[in-house]
């Protein structure tokens, strides 16, 4: 049994496809498919059921792909440790980012981490606060940038925070409000909203907000893009509070402080259970930029 035949069934397994797995794997389909065979053979069992247009795991398939992904996890964690004990970094580093970051510049602090580490492979995934927060409890990604209600914590994990800024009131720059100096939540119930979905950490920041002023106002538009947010700002349909780094000097907008508005704050989460060496590497790019 062969460490690149666990990557072989582990592809097939992830995709459903043998032409797929074999793109993912850079290798000819035939010689992937010839090399699971090989492994069935040997086990004695079959992985896959397949015919020429659909692909199952098999009961025995199902069952060996735990131990499958434990092995290619211990040995590439072998193989970064001997690296790391040489004073070289190599492995995988997954970051989890908000849309709507701002404490970092994280493309900046990726293009010097890529400079000095090379050998680490990088990828990146986007969504809100608590979906990030919860794939760093589970291993899934190495590091996440969140952006939570000020009353409001990570848990599960090491976090560090970065910034606590109040948000800003984005209009249209016709709009009514647009020549105030700041506002407060009042001069903007009655206005339609642009906001991020009902109950991620984006929104709750100001549904929070309003109802501790006693106020309730009416989201006419959600999104998870801060970009639509503010191209609906933008078109005259909508108001929004959003932090004030996200927010570009366009003609058609204008940003206001309000005077009650919604704070949040920004952390890095990570977890502080095994991390790997480009984990920590990253941290430590991390701990001399900010």
């Amino acid at each position: 049994m062969e460490l690149q035949q666990l990557r072989y069934v582990l592809a097939v397994a992830d995709t459903m496809s043998f032409t797929r797995a074999a793109q993912r794997c850079f290798v000819v389909q035939s010689s992937l498919s010839h090399q699971i065979k090989a492994l069935e053979s040997e086990l004695g069992v079959r992985l896959f059921a397949r015919t020429s247009r659909r692909v199952e795991l098999t009961e025995a398939g199902t069952a060996f792909l735990p131990g499958a992904r434990a092995a290619l996890e211990s040995a590439d964690r072998a193989a970064q440790d001997a690296a790391a004990a040489t004073g070289e970094v190599r492995g995988q580093l997954t970051i989890g980012t908000i849309p709507t970051l701002t404490a970092v510049d994280l493309p900046g602090a990726l293009r010097r981490f890529c400079g000095r580490h090379p050998h680490v492979g990088v990828t990146s995934r986007t969504g809100n606060s608590d979906d990030l927060a919860a794939a760093v409890r589970a291993g899934e990604i190495d590091v996440a940038f969140l952006g939570l209600p000020d009353t409001t914590e990570p848990r599960g994990g090491r976090i560090r925070r970065l910034a606590r800024e109040r948000l800003v009131a984005v209009v249209p720059h016709a709009h009514r409000l647009a020549d105030r100096r700041r506002v407060h939540l009042r001069d903007l119930a009655d206005e339609p909203f642009a906001d991020f979905p009902t109950r991620s950490p984006g929104r709750t920041q100001s549904d929070n907000a309003f109802a501790a002023a006693a106020l309730s106002r009416r989201v006419a538009f959600e999104a998870m893009d801060a970009a639509l947010i503010l191209d609906l700002v933008g078109n005259g349909l909508a108001v929004a509070l959003l932090p004030a780094g996200v927010v570009p000097e366009r003609a058609e907008l204008s940003s206001l402080p309000v005077v009650d508005g919604p704070r949040r704050t920004e952390y890095l989460m990570w977890s502080d259970f095994n991390p790997t060496p480009a984990a920590t590497a990253f941290l430590a790019e991390l701990a001399v930029q900010t």
